[in-house]
């Protein structure tokens, strides 16, 4: 943020000729910036103790009252060592003494202890009144104050202008980064940096995402980035700030709570009322900038899922000529389909960063929803992208085998299959999902839920009575269903295991001598096979 002039400061206040003020400490054996602090105030006192009536970052005035010796001892009343190291504990910035009132000059004791606390000390002829500098702060205050007001309007103005702009939201960020002399970033609302400006880290080249030259640049970026998806992916209307290297980052929101649509992050700037009151009005327009946009990609999903549906019913030369004309076209085949169920709160945040990487890379990736989530389809040498959707949106990820579009419906059946054995944050392919043939694909919810209910009668059953009837079965169908085998494996006359799998029939109510009851008691045992 731009500087103001004047400054409420001790070494503005020495700068002026018509106060006449002469510093009395050397400089260079001061605190830093011992003359370059901001001002709250200026007041006087010639108590031996003030303290209690001070408050921080305050210049006190005296006319050394206090200093005079206490009668027949020759001790004075206030020892100056002890009086300045109350002043600097209590936060005092500089000391004022006013010389011709009580005596002609600064009493050496005090000019020694000042030196020893690296307090400022200055002196003030008789002829400025102690009044006077305490209306030269006041003013300096005032004039800052107006100042920062004007720069606050003047900025909002600009930023306003900004966002008229073709980019307007772009537009918008470097405007703000360029008001607060500070690095600005918008985030989308799956936590990818989107839009920046400025320097982040204090080294680097300007703009761009990730422009940073130095460690400590690469070392912001990356706390930066990491805390950013931490806020967006809690989903709460948050604001909060952070130091990482000794730089302040804020964070802000964007969008309602449940519904955020992005964030944005400022490094390198300590906000004061008004640079808020700047990034607050920032803030405001971009959240209705990224909420108007809801409708139109409401409606850009529903055209999208249209054109899903006409890949599956085989109509690709209908999609591929809408698609032209809005978004470029399709990914060139072969081409690989993947299905990915999202959860509600995660959909319109992996539809904007569909949308983004689609309009980045025209004709390398296409999306909609489809019948059971969402469809993205690539080329199928760059599967990279379905990799990152997985674990930017901690969700699984199932993608069929490489087809030309006439092979679309095949291949998006294929792609939720084997969704639903991936692993969250992964991506399955259907050709490893099905490695174990048929009855893989016997272990969804589904599956194991009609063979609990087909298994249920024996194993009451055994529950019941304190037989076996289901182990003895499971054993006889993996030896093809011959009872020499079984009564062999199982360690019993062969008599038992025949007596066993009649009285299974019976429970069951089924005829286990026919091949489809076999193959369906078999299948359901895989189904629940731990």
């Amino acid at each position: 943020m731009p500087a103001t002039d004047p400054q409420p400061t001790l070494r503005a206040l020495l700068a002026r000729p018509d106060l006449g003020l002469r510093l009395a400490s050397d400089e260079d054996a001061l605190a830093p910036d011992a003359l370059d602090t901001p001002l709250r105030w200026v007041h006087s006192s010639d108590l031996a103790d003030p303290t209690p009536f001070l408050a921080d970052d305050l210049l006190l005035l005296t006319t050394g009252t206090q200093f005079k010796t206490v009668s027949g001892s020759g001790d004075p009343a206030a020892p100056a060592d002890a009086y300045v190291a109350r002043l600097r504990a209590r936060g005092v910035r500089g000391l004022g003494f006013g010389t011709e009132v009580v005596r002609d000059g600064i009493p050496p004791a005090l000019v020694a202890a000042c030196h020893d606390e690296r307090m400022p000390l200055f002196e003030v002829p008789y002829r400025t009144p102690f009044i006077a500098l305490a209306r030269a702060n006041a003013e300096a205050i005032a004039a800052q104050a107006y100042a920062r007001r004007t720069w606050a309007l003047s900025a909002q103005r600009a930023i306003s202008l900004a966002a008229l702009r073709p980019d307007g939201l772009g537009a918008t960020v470097a405007e703000l980064a360029k008001q607060l002399d500070a690095w600005v970033g918008l985030y989308d609302a799956a936590g990818v940096l989107t839009a920046s400006s400025g320097v982040r880290g204090g080294a680097g080249t300007d703009d761009g995402a990730d422009g940073d030259a130095s460690a400590s640049g690469g070392e912001l970026a990356a706390a930066i980035d990491a805390e950013a998806g931490a806020v967006l992916r809690r989903g709460a209307r948050a604001a909060s700030q952070f130091e990482v290297s000794g730089t302040r980052v804020t964070l802000q929101t964007l969008g309602r709570g449940g519904h955020l649509r992005g964030l944005i992050a400022i490094a390198g700037a300590e906000l004061d009322l008004e640079g808020r009151s700047v990034v607050t009005a920032v803030i405001a327009m971009a959240g209705l900038a990224l909420e108007q946009n809801v409708g139109l990609g409401r409606a850009r999903a529903a055209l999208r899922g249209a054109l899903v549906q006409a890949l599956l019913a085989g109509d690709a030369q209908l999609a591929r000529r809408v698609s032209r004309e809005l978004w470029g076209p399709l990914p060139a085949a072969p081409i690989v389909v993947a299905a990915a169920p999202l959860a509600p709160g995660r959909a319109d945040a992996a539809t904007d960063w569909l949308e983004l990487r689609a309009a980045e890379r025209r004709g390398a990736l296409f999306h909609g929803r489809g019948p059971d989530g969402h469809v993205i389809v690539v080329p199928a040498a760059d599967v990279d992208t379905l990799h990152t959707f997985a674990r930017l949106f901690d969700t699984a990820v199932g993608s069929g085998d490489p087809v030309d579009y006439p092979g679309f419906a095949r291949a998006y059946e294929q792609a939720t299959v084997a969704a639903r054995r991936a692993a969250t944050g992964e991506v399955a392919a259907f050709a490893r999902a099905t490695e174990g043939g048929v009855f893989a694909a016997l272990g969804t919810p589904e599956g194991r839920a009609l063979a609990q209910a087909r298994l249920q009668p024996l194993r009451a059953h055994d529950e019941a009575h304190g037989t076996v009837l289901t182990e003895t079965v499971r054993t006889w169908l993996a030896h093809d269903a011959r009872i020499d085998e079984a009564a062999q494996a199982l360690g019993i006359h062969r008599h038992t295991v025949r007596a066993r799998v009649a009285q299974a029939q019976q429970v069951l109510g089924v005829d286990l001598a026919s091949f489809p009851a076999r193959a369906e008691l078999w299948a359901a045992l895989v189904a629940l096979a731990d």
